[in-house]
């Protein structure tokens, strides 16, 4: 089952860009799909997120803020690859 990694962030955030970078690296080497939001199109991201972007989900789990522990991105993700996700509807 391939890991879902979501990310929160806007146009002109380095700290962004990095870690977009990084996601896109450990992609072509591990099994999870990423998606961005950026918050300057979506309302309820911005009220949210707006002080701590970027963000980093897994499968649904709030993992990163502000920079991404490689290291550490593989051990979570190799954890929520090993517990079941519950059905969406």
């Amino acid at each position: 089952m391939t890991a879902e990694v979501l990310i929160y962030s806007k146009p002109g955030c380095c700290l962004c860009d990095r870690v977009k970078e990084q996601l896109r690296l450990l992609a072509r080497r591990h099994n999870f799909s990423v998606r961005e939001v950026n918050i300057l199109e979506d309302a309820k991201a911005f009220e949210q997120f707006r002080a701590e972007i970027p963000v980093v989900f897994i499968n649904g789990e709030k993992a990163f803020t502000f920079h991404l522990e490689e290291s550490e991105f593989l051990r979570r993700l190799a954890q929520t690859e090993r517990m079941p996700r519950e059905p969406r509807s």
